[in-house]
């Protein structure tokens, strides 16, 4: 029997969408539906300077105001449901999400997501899976790397996307995969990284917008999928400390929004979307891009993922050269 197979790249937000997205695990295995978290990713992302999203929706011309608060946070997860048909027994994990930086120079996210499926006859697996992404503050480049190890393999993707320079015409990204083999894409401009995407979806709950959609690439997989996302973000709330982990007091009474995004894939043309989700991701979204809270929703199984610590990192300085 084949077993479901978590694979990745956060997610969603920068924090879920690669926190998955964090990049969350977006493909099929042995045609059981795979899985994983881009908290998005989950899912956070950096101040976006105008000249860099000439091309891009107006919504995604992120404020100074929208700052992501750098962090490492350690998510338990556990099987919170699986379906009669999908031979799955038992699952649970960890995910380890680290951002760093600055608006000025960029957020680095790294991520592991490691689980341990049982299935029902017995037979276990464990998914290894760690990415690792620099994104330019201006939201002009993406380096990303990813390696699977599960089944006594190891699958390494490593790439860029980089935006052309807008012309009458448009512009576009261009994206260079080295590995698992050389190959070229190009994506319309209109695309999103994950940090970008993180502050339009911030941008949008707090202009009280109850739904965004957005494509995204974060170089999932072999680094040639985007997603077609549509998020549902629901009436902000203030957290208490009940809602927190001890580690996470210092965010008592910061503004969070429960959102549940779903992500599509799209076809190799970038243009038809599949009808159902490839995996649905709920959470409480907080303004500094930390998110609580994680149900990752595969169909045929949905883990849970409960913030046990946070630690929050000191913002890395900008020095402005006079």
């Amino acid at each position: 029997m084949s077993q479901t197979k978590p694979d990745t790249m956060i997610s969603p937000f920068a924090g879920v969408d690669r926190l998955s997205r964090l990049s969350a695990a977006r493909s099929r295995t042995s045609g059981d539906r795979a899985s994983g978290a881009t908290v998005s990713r989950p899912a956070l992302a950096a101040a976006l300077a105008a000249a860099g999203l000439a091309v891009m929706p107006a919504e995604s011309r992120a404020s100074d105001a929208i700052r992501l608060q750098p962090h490492r946070a350690i998510y338990d997860l556990t099987l919170a449901r699986s379906a009669s048909g999908s031979g799955l027994s038992e699952m649970n994990g960890r995910l380890v999400y680290e951002l760093t930086g600055a608006p000025c120079e960029g957020y680095t996210q790294n991520m592991r997501f490691v689980t341990r499926s049982t299935t029902s006859d017995g037979s276990e697996q464990v998914n290894d899976i760690r990415t690792s992404s620099f994104e330019e503050a201006a939201g002009e480049k993406l380096d990303f790397s990813t390696t699977h190890h599960h089944d006594s393999r190891t699958e390494v993707t490593e790439g860029r996307a980089a935006r052309k320079a807008a012309t009458a015409s448009g512009g576009g990204i261009k994206v260079d995969i080295a590995k698992p083999e050389a190959r070229q894409l190009s994506l319309p401009a209109t695309v999103y990284f994950p940090i970008q995407h993180s502050i339009a979806l911030i941008g949008a709950a707090e202009r009280g917008e109850r739904r965004f959609a957005a494509d995204l690439y974060d170089g999932s997989e072999k680094g040639d999928k985007v997603s077609a996302t549509t998020t549902i973000i629901g009436e902000k709330a203030v957290a208490a400390q009940a809602d927190l982990p001890e580690s996470a007091s210092a965010m008592v009474g910061m503004t969070y929004w429960p959102i549940a995004s779903s992500y599509f894939e799209k076809s190799k043309s970038f243009g038809r979307v599949d009808a159902v989700p490839n995996y649905e991701m709920q959470a409480r979204f907080f303004r500094n891009g930390v998110s609580t809270r994680l149900t990752l929703d595969y169909g045929d199984f949905a883990l849970k993922g409960d913030l046990k610590e946070i630690k929050l990192l000191p913002d890395a300085s900008c020095v402005t050269n006079k």
